[in-house]
């Protein structure tokens, strides 16, 4: 397999999400500026982690002065920021309480398959995009 660029991954990424691949509560989707990564961010994170490596960062997403949700984002082990869906927020709404996560995915939990979803989608074309370059 030839070696993975970010624009790929980017590419096999944005070109994966789908209504069935996000992880957000119906009043944060409802809000939104109809951003495809719009609710992307937890599954995009942790996709990112497992073909880069590399920690989570975590902040809390504020609108109108209360947490209405939390933002995911990776760092790469060299300390580079990716963040695939930074323009996913809608005017009013800021990031706060900035964290890194340094523990590893647990398997399970409640976002466990569109997590699943994604990471299949995107495994399917990054090696699409591979066999057509070879």
């Amino acid at each position: 397999m030839p070696t993975l660029t970010l624009n790929t991954i980017e590419a096999a990424v944005r070109s994966s999400w789908g209504p069935d691949t996000t992880f957000a509560s119906a009043d944060y989707m409802a809000r939104g500026n109809g951003q495809p990564s719009r609710g992307q961010c937890g599954t995009t994170a942790l996709v990112l982690q497992g073909l880069l490596g590399g920690d989570l960062m975590v902040a809390d997403v504020e609108h109108d002065g209360r947490v209405a949700g939390v933002h995911y984002w990776n760092v790469t082990a060299g300390g580079i920021e990716l963040d695939l869906t930074r323009d996913q927020f809608s005017p009013g709404e800021s990031l706060t309480n900035v964290r890194r996560v340094t523990t590893r995915r647990n398997s399970g939990g409640s976002g466990e398959q569109p997590f699943l979803r994604l990471q299949e989608r995107v495994t399917a074309a990054l090696r699409s995009q591979s066999s057509s370059s070879s």
